[in-house]
């Protein structure tokens, strides 16, 4: 990457203090529209941290063959759900896009090919958080993809190429849940906070120690642990998101929990923020 494209990255950006970096658990998709403690969550942090000047949401839904990133002025409001009400379907989040950002993304993954897409837009890991911490939808919005054809460690590595739009007042956020197995659901207790299969709640209690501890080599070698964790991460759609965000941190920067809740057996709310 050429080493002045650090310091020129778009001047619409100015530089600013170093933002926070989040990653939250975004649940079901009803989260969008019904008010609880986990959107009253989202709303809190949105309200500790400035408001950014665009946002950059690494989401779950969007899993790909490579890297790309949402590229157009305006991206529609993708309904990635069946078996929802209307209502559900019926939101819209007309947040503007930034292809100056993509353009810088591009720039800083380089020599990662990153594809610039004109076809996704914000699917419902981005606008069912995102709607709940801006409302009024007037921070830009892009998207990155997640490739799925890369490890772990890739993602985690890949991450820190980012740092620097933390310097440029960009908040980003990873958004997926760290226990996430649709298969073994409790639907009898989908809506109680702290119900938990034991191996859910053994595989929260030991990610949130890593987390609070720094180890994050066990967090990205989920692989590696213990029954529990593959149970929790029966694919890495939902977990890798957390990854991009720890890749993000410093050393010194603090990190908490919050959200950080079991529902339905098989979910964990579990939210992070960094700095």
């Amino acid at each position: 990457m050429n080493l002045n494209y650090l310091q020129n990255i778009s001047a619409c950006f100015p530089n600013t203090g170093k933002m926070p970096v989040l990653f939250l658990g975004h649940g079901s998709p009803m989260n969008a529209i019904e008010e609880n403690q986990f959107v009253q969550g989202f709303r809190k942090a949105a309200d500790e941290i400035p408001k950014p000047n665009a946002i950059l949401c690494i989401s779950a839904h969007w899993f790909t063959d490579g890297t790309k990133v949402t590229a157009m002025d305006m991206p529609k409001t993708i309904h990635d759900f069946g078996g929802f009400p209307q209502a559900l379907h019926d939101i819209e989040y007309p947040a503007p896009g930034s292809p100056e950002l993509a353009q810088d993304i591009a720039g800083l993954l380089s020599p990662v090919p990153v594809e610039k897409d004109h076809h996704w837009g914000l699917d419902h890991g981005a606008w069912s958080v995102i709607r709940h911490m801006y409302p009024g939808a007037d921070i830009p919005v892009i998207q990155m993809s997640i490739d799925y054809t890369k490890s772990p460690q890739y993602h985690f590595d890949l991450a820190k190429k980012l740092h620097k739009l933390r310097e440029k007042g960009i908040l980003i956020i990873g958004s997926g849940n760290i226990i996430h197995n649709l298969r073994l659901i409790d639907w009898r207790n989908i809506n109680t906070i702290g119900a938990g299969w034991d191996w859910a709640v053994e595989a929260r209690e030991k990610t949130n120690g890593w987390l609070l501890d720094g180890n994050f080599q066990n967090i990205i070698d989920y692989h590696k642990q213990g029954t529990y964790l593959q149970y929790a991460v029966p694919s890495p759609d939902h977990y890798l998101p957390l990854v991009y965000s720890l890749g993000l941190k410093d050393k010194p920067e603090s990190l908490v929990l919050f959200n950080d809740e079991l529902i339905g057996g098989s979910l964990s709310m579990t939210s992070v923020r960094i700095g």
